[in-house]
């Protein structure tokens, strides 16, 4: 199963972007690691039909390419279907899901369970996820229908969970710093003890890298598995803030090599077998993901 920490800094492409198909093939950012080519919010609706025809186009001369991740974020099930049915749609790695909760999970996710084997990235982004009792209830859901082992990572749609409170993310601090960081917190929460990943909101502000530097280190503290980018220079943060510590590492091994001390010290701070063993596999998983 793909690791959704190798998505890093997904960059958001709208289809209408000249360049898609120089992107798909990584000719233009060759060290991008995932990019999700947006049929949705990022395209206006007057542009919509040109925007598929240049994604077909696209499709039919897009070459493999193993260390790019690439996701279509479709508009509603229905351009969903669309794709499903393309010549070429298995060159893709799969679908970002918009506005999802439990009124289109089955809509959405079922063409996927039949398919040739296309992970999804469920985005949460409506009121639904306001109520923890709503977000409980679709995870069941997607846990007893067996959609998760489709899911690769559920997204966090911040800026529209923010447009449902009539709020703009300040230019001066983190999306933690909003009533958004108690709605991240749940999400984790609710998800990630079930084994669903989760990751992180988009930073808007491009000219704040300091903000967005203070953000990647609460999205890591939070469990979070990776950033959406909407600007290329994001990336190189989101990147190395995302890479592990050199630290992490060597604490991570010796928890895993350890077998006579339940408990040690190492580096200023207690090292339990019993409760730091899964966050030292992960962190080995991750350094195997970077190398």
């Amino acid at each position: 199963m793909l690791d959704a920490y190798r998505l890093g800094g997904s960059l958001y492409v709208p289809v209408t972007h000249r360049d898609v198909l120089r992107i798909a093939n990584g000719l233009k950012w060759p060290e991008l690691r995932s990019v999700i080519f947006c049929t949705e919010d990022a395209v206006a609706p007057s542009a919509l039909q040109s925007g598929l025809a240049n994604l077909r186009d696209c499709l039919d001369a897009m070459e493999p390419r193993p260390s790019l991740l690439r996701f279509v974020r479709v508009r509603n099930p229905e351009i969903l279907d669309w794709l499903l049915a393309l010549p070429g749609i298995e060159k893709l790695d799969g679908f970002v899901l918009p506005k999802f909760d439990l009124s289109n999970a089955d809509r959405y996710l079922e063409p996927l369970v039949g398919d040739s084997g296309h992970l999804c990235m469920p985005t949460l982004e409506t009121r639904d996820v306001f109520e923890p009792v709503r977000m409980a209830a679709l995870r069941d859901h997607l846990l007893e229908r067996g959609y998760h082992e489709r899911i690769l990572a559920l997204r966090i749609g911040g800026n529209d969970l923010l447009s449902l409170l009539g709020i703009r993310r300040p230019r001066d601090r983190t999306i933690y710093r909003t009533p958004l960081g108690q709605t991240i917190a749940q999400l984790v929460t609710c998800f990630k003890p079930y084994g669903f990943q989760l990751t992180a909101p988009v930073f808007e502000h491009i000219d704040h890298p300091e903000v967005l530097h203070e953000e990647l280190s609460d999205d890591i503290a939070h469990g979070l598995c990776g950033k959406t980018a909407i600007h290329p220079s994001q990336l190189p943060l989101i990147e190395a803030s995302f890479r592990v510590a050199p630290t992490d590492l060597e604490a991570a091994r010796r928890i895993l090599e350890e077998s006579e001390q339940a408990v040690f010290k190492f580096g200023g701070s207690m090292c339990e077998l019993a409760t730091h063993s899964t966050w030292a596999r992960h962190i080995l998983d991750r350094t195997a993901l970077d190398s």
